[in-house]
Formats: C-alpha cells, sequence, structure tokens
C-alpha cells in the first residue's frame, strides 16, 4: 500500500505537471494568462492521480506505469520546446 502511495506521490506530481503543462500551453493567448487556474488544476489532477495509483495491482506496477507516463508528458513538454512550437 505504501508503495504504491508513494507511486502517487513522486511520479505522480511529475505525471500532473508535464499534464498541465501541456494543457496549458494548448489554450489559445499568453501562458502568463493562465497561471492561476494551472495551479489550481494542477492540485486537482495530482489529487486524481495519487487516488488513481491504488488501482493497479501492484506497488511496482503502480511506479512503473507513472513513472513511463510522467517521462512521457515531461518529454512531450520538452519536445515541443525544442521545435520551438512552445516558448
Amino acid at each position: 500500500m505504501w508503495t504504491r502511495a508513494f507511486a502517487g506521490i513522486v511520479p505522480g506530481f511529475l505525471l500532473s505537471a508535464g499534464l498541465v503543462g501541456l494543457l496549458t500551453w494548448a489554450l489559445p493567448g499568453p501562458w502568463q494568462g493562465t497561471i492561476v487556474a494551472g495551479i489550481i488544476t494542477f492540485f486537482i489532477v495530482w489529487i486524481a492521480v495519487m487516488g488513481a495509483s491504488f488501482q493497479f495491482a501492484s506497488g511496482r506496477r503502480a511506479w512503473a506505469w507513472l513513472s513511463a507516463l510522467a517521462a512521457a508528458s515531461l518529454g512531450a513538454l520538452w519536445l515541443l520546446q525544442w521545435l520551438r512550437w512552445i516558448q
């Protein structure tokens, strides 16, 4: 149980940051206008990811999936920045 909880906290934090970052950059207009809404949305998404981490069969599986998804979301943000589609 504790390993799933920590999987929701650590890679779940990074996954939530990546997802909210992608959502924030996808909205029209400057990113400065979405800061407050993004911060509020981040905590809601993080709580949802932490809750979803308990649906995995084991802690190892939760860590693997959430870490892979976090790496993918942050990698997508990095790629978009490298391609200069976002700044």
